[in-house]
């Protein structure tokens, strides 16, 4: 199969599942098919699939996937000072690294935003529509949704990392509360407890709750460098010292925030 042809199987796979899909048409051209693709993946509700299709569709993501390039953590400088520390500006779905932090909302399944920019979009997309199946049993016995401040494991999948941390960041609508502040360093403490537990030797997290959720810049990125450093710095807590955090940013204005806040001069 080609990488068209990969795309035509899919989309009609997915075309197939619902009857009021049934007068979509596939588009001619592959840069529609593409975006086509990716706005049913958004929208399919967790549901059982048939091996055939999620063995075409990881090898569809996974030649997307290489076609993006992949960025090895391991080569990324350190921070002036402190060797556990990086700065990264790019894309965190083309990060390798043992889990990625993704910025996820309570009920935990994904974005349903057909082709919406945000990060939970971006790697329910990449990473395959068992993302959101795995999360849907692992919601479902849980019986609620995930609170504010704590976070989740799954495999990555398609992506080159091998987990994802998804982690509930506060949502802002007016001024910052103290209990905002308290329940983003709870995101990132949670993060880092899980990847500990689960001997992630290092960690890249995303601007949580910067995005969609309005938490301001500045003040985010104070509080993940102030989290992040007390628990790589807590006595008696080895382990914590063994693990590598990147911050990864994806935004200008952002890397100008981190760049002051961690000394470095260029990333």
């Amino acid at each position: 199969m080609t990488q068209e042809e990969r795309a035509d199987f899919l989309i009609s796979c997915l075309l197939n599942e619902q009857e009021e899909y049934k007068n979509i048409s596939i588009p001619d051209n592959l840069p529609d098919k593409e975006r086509l693709l990716r706005s049913l993946m958004n929208v399919r509700m967790p549901r059982p699939v048939r091996p055939e299709f999620l063995r075409v569709q990881d090898e569809y993501l996974q030649i997307e996937r290489d076609k993006r390039g992949i960025t090895d953590s391991a080569v990324l400088p350190s921070v002036p000072g402190d060797s556990r520390l990086v700065l990264w500006q790019g894309d965190i779905t083309t990060l390798k690294a043992d889990a990625i932090v993704n910025a996820a909302n309570s009920a935990m399944l994904g974005c349903f935003h057909p082709l919406h920019s945000c990060i939970d979009n971006i790697v329910h997309s990449r990473s395959g529509i068992q993302l959101r199946l795995f999360c849907y049993d692992m919601m479902k016995k849980q019986g609620h949704e995930e609170p504010t401040g704590q976070a989740k494991i799954t495999p990555a999948f398609n992506l080159p990392s091998k987990y994802i941390l998804h982690t509930v960041g506060p949502i802002i609508g007016g001024p910052v509360r103290r209990q905002d502040c308290e329940a983003l360093a709870s995101c990132y403490r949670s993060c880092l407890e899980l990847a500990v537990e689960n001997n992630c030797r290092s960690i890249a997290f995303c601007c949580i709750s910067t995005g969609e959720f309005h938490f301001p810049n500045e003040k985010a990125a104070e509080i993940a460098v102030q989290t992040v450093t007390s628990f790589l710095n807590a006595p008696k807590q080895d382990s914590r010292q063994d693990i590598r955090v990147i911050f990864n940013v994806f935004k200008d204005v952002d890397l100008h925030i981190y760049q002051k806040l961690l000394g470095v001069t260029k990333c």
